[in-house]
């Protein structure tokens, strides 16, 4: 049993131990990590430690040549890197595989980096979009983005959160226009920082765009009296404001021309009492990147003249009806607007207060109108009826009406009426076998009937 149990050891020890082979060789690959641009080619060398090594190579699904050997390395060619990638180099020693891991990061600078102004016209205090944007650009985490107004910077953007997956490398910013950013210039700088992935600092820069801001308030409306009496001439003129940039076109109402852009637009009228309350308006348009902008300024006409009374608001003549609750009827014309006082037998009477009619109301009332401008006087004569006189003229017209009825209806009957002869032609002819005697007879007959009927 001893010699048994010997033996066995003497064996065991004869075999080589394997986990010392793995400890005793190693495999590298070089540039570790690699960086390379878009679309360019990377050479790496893979090797080991192994004194005499079995089989070896690389994994990868870029395509690859191999370019040289040696005892205890490879030297391979990648072709056409477009995307972050890992790949595995490996060696076996002695039935034992290793390997190593390379981290190939991609990356492409911001050759053309995009600046746009949404609008690049805008009107003081509009708001205005400025937008930067880099169409292709990786890894993107390591792209800052910096808008600038001239030297100062704007807005800074970094893209350190953005997914794996994300490609959209753009900022924006909304700003308000103020009249100082007049042709000022904006621009868009961009950095790739790939330091930590041991390269270095690439930059791109956008096209300044200038910004063109107008201001365009509305036109500056003038009337050399706004308040002219009546008759008089009226002098209006209408022009662009002074911050307006470019000159607009006005058009004044009335005017019989339209003005040229810059000019002045202007009218000349005599003011007429039915210019009262006339809005004279002047329209000024810009024509801005495509865009036609409209500004409107209005002013109200105040035509000053006498007192007056018009028939149709101040009737000569008003009949009222007894037991009625009445008014006297008179709105005058003018402006300013006249005081109106109204007399009737040495009494002024209130207008505002209705009073119940009677006969004594009957007679002429003396209306006086008055403004600054003048005054006028109108008699107003009022008549009171009663009640009753209403009534029977209202009778007498029915009876009127009735008796011109009943003529009408007559004078149609006695024309529609024919005469007794022409009814005897009509009558069917009597037998030719009929004696004299008895045509005499019809005859006598006949006048009896037309004698009967007022022929």
């Amino acid at each position: 049993m001893k010699m048994l149990l010997l033996g066995i050891w003497t064996l065991l020890a004869l075999i080589p131990c394997s986990g010392t082979t793995e400890e005793i060789f190693e495999v590298s690959v070089w540039p570790n990590p690699a960086l390379v641009k878009f679309g360019q080619s990377l050479t790496i060398n893979c090797s080991t430690t192994c004194p005499d090594p079995g089989p070896s190579g690389i994994e990868t699904f870029f395509k690859k040549t191999q370019l040289a050997k040696g005892p205890q390395w490879k030297e391979f060619l990648l072709e056409d890197i477009t995307e972050d990638s890992v790949l595995q180099c490996f060696f076996s020693c002695a039935g034992v595989q290793k390997d190593a891991v390379l981290d190939i990061t991609m990356y492409q600078p911001p050759e053309q980096v995009i600046l746009d102004l949404q609008p690049e016209w805008v009107t003081t205090e509009e708001a205005f979009t400025v937008k930067c944007h880099v169409p292709s650009v990786a890894p993107l985490q390591s792209l800052t983005l910096t808008l600038l107004q001239g030297d100062q910077e704007l807005h800074r953007k970094d893209f350190m959160s953005a997914s794996a997956a994300s490609q959209r490398a753009e900022v924006a910013v909304n700003v308000r226009a103020q009249r100082e950013n007049d042709k000022c210039n904006f621009s868009c700088r961009a950095e790739l920082d790939l330091s930590p992935q041991g390269g270095g600092l690439f930059h791109g820069s956008s096209a300044t765009k200038e910004l063109r801001i107008f201001g365009f308030p509305p036109p500056i409306l003038e009337v050399e009296d706004a308040y002219p009496l009546a008759g008089t001439d009226v002098n209006v003129t209408c022009s662009g404001h002074v911050l307006t940039s470019p000159s607009p076109t006005l058009r004044l109402e009335g005017a019989p021309n339209l003005s040229a852009p810059g000019e002045s637009a202007w009218l000349l009228f005599t003011a007429r009492e039915e210019d009262d309350g006339r809005n004279l308006s002047c329209e000024a348009s810009l024509e801005v990147q495509g865009r036609r902008l409209l500004k409107t300024t209005e002013i109200q006409l105040h035509v000053l003249y006498k007192p007056r009374f018009e028939e149709s608001s101040c009737p000569g003549n008003q009949i009222w009806v007894e037991g009625m609750d009445q008014m006297l009827a008179c709105i005058p014309e003018g402006n300013p607007a006249p005081a109106l006082v109204c007399i009737w037998n040495g009494v002024i009477i209130d207008l505002d207060v209705p009073q119940k009619a009677t006969q004594n109301h009957t007679g002429t009332y003396c209306c006086t109108a008055t403004n600054q401008l003048g005054s006028v006087s109108k008699d107003i004569a009022v008549i009171v009826q009663g009640l009753h006189e209403g009534i029977t003229s209202s009778t007498i017209f029915i009876i009127i009406i009735s008796t011109l009825g009943m003529a009408v209806i007559t004078i149609t009957l006695y024309l529609n009426y024919q005469p007794c002869k022409r009814n005897r032609r009509k009558r069917a002819p009597r037998q030719r076998e009929q004696n004299k005697d008895e045509e005499s007879q019809f005859a006598d007959i006949q006048a009896e009937e037309c004698s009967s009927h007022y022929c």
